[in-house]
């Protein structure tokens, strides 16, 4: 039977698309995750991942299988982090750092819970829009959207998210569906200009990415901005899909073009590197991952 670091090599590889980005996330080489991968294949007697030479594929059993698993490993790494809680009794003061909007959604609710536990640990969160310097702002760890630049950081990765196309039933209604990417050239978009070439969107199908250059009659530079501009029928936005799915469930918005969704991007826990991590920093890091991990994104 297939053990837990088998399993957990295959949620690496359906989350990072190849056997290569795979090994390199979980510190292992590529032979040990491609014989993982088979060996969980095998004893299941099913195919759950399609291979070509540009990126591994789930198939709808492997898929399937992954939503399952995934949660099962957060579960496991909770209890773990659970029992190891028991065994050491932590104090002191701690400054984290993550994103304005992402934080009290997501960071505050898990702080919370991690200061039930821990009634001797403090907690100073900082949140910004732009990415922070950890050392300069004194920061024990940070939660971190998107690319990580700074080599020289220690990083957890937390989970990928989701990225979607989203629009308005009302605008919808009045200009039409977008069926293929070449489509939003003749839409408005809500552009967000605090992202990176934030007029040019990426479209994904079958591994390959379609740049899309898009213009619009609004543009903020935050997500929360952009979202109600999509939901009063201003045009198409792309974003998250934690962001976007309070106006999905209100039926504020609806998805389209959800064959052609952006590649998801990462969140993690970053630190900066040092000889030995306090044990309530190296707790809250696995409580943190643990967590969110567990989060549908």
């Amino acid at each position: 039977m297939s053990t837990i670091e088998a399993y957990q090599a295959f949620v690496a590889v359906i989350e990072r698309g190849s056997l290569t980005a795979a090994a390199r996330g979980l510190g292992r080489s590529l032979q040990a995750v491609s014989r993982a991968l088979a060996q969980v294949e095998q004893d299941l007697g099913v195919e759950l991942v399609h291979r070509s030479t540009r990126r591994l594929e789930p198939t709808p059993a492997g898929m399937g299988f992954y939503r399952r698993i995934r949660d099962a490993l957060a579960d496991i790494e909770a209890a773990r982090v659970e029992a190891a809680e028991h065994a050491t009794a932590i104090g002191g003061p701690m400054r984290v750092g993550g994103p304005s909007l992402f934080g009290p959604m997501f960071l505050v609710p898990a702080v919370a819970a991690f200061l039930q536990r821990h009634p001797a640990v403090t907690i100073d969160l900082r949140l910004a829009n732009e990415f922070v310097d950890l050392i300069a702002d004194r920061l024990d760890l940070s939660v971190r959207v998107g690319v990580l630049e700074d080599s020289s950081l220690r990083v957890r990765r937390i989970a990928m998210m989701r990225r979607v196309f989203y629009a308005a039933p009302a605008y919808l209604a009045e200009r039409g569906r977008p069926l293929v990417p070449a489509d939003l050239a003749r839409h408005d978009c809500v552009v967000r200009t605090s992202a990176q070439d934030s007029d040019v969107w990426p479209c994904t199908h079958a591994g390959n990415v379609e740049m899309i250059h898009v213009r619009g009659r609004f543009a903020a530079p935050t997500a929360d901005a952009c979202n109600e501009a999509v939901a009063r029928g201003l045009g198409i936005g792309l974003g998250q899909m934690w962001q976007a799915r309070p106006l999905l469930d209100q039926g504020r918005a609806e998805l389209v073009l959800t064959d052609f969704e952006p590649a998801p991007i990462a969140v993690s826990v970053i630190w900066p590197a040092g000889p030995a991590l306090p044990a309530r920093t190296r707790l809250l890091i696995d409580f943190l991952v643990a967590r969110l991990g567990a989060e549908q994104w």
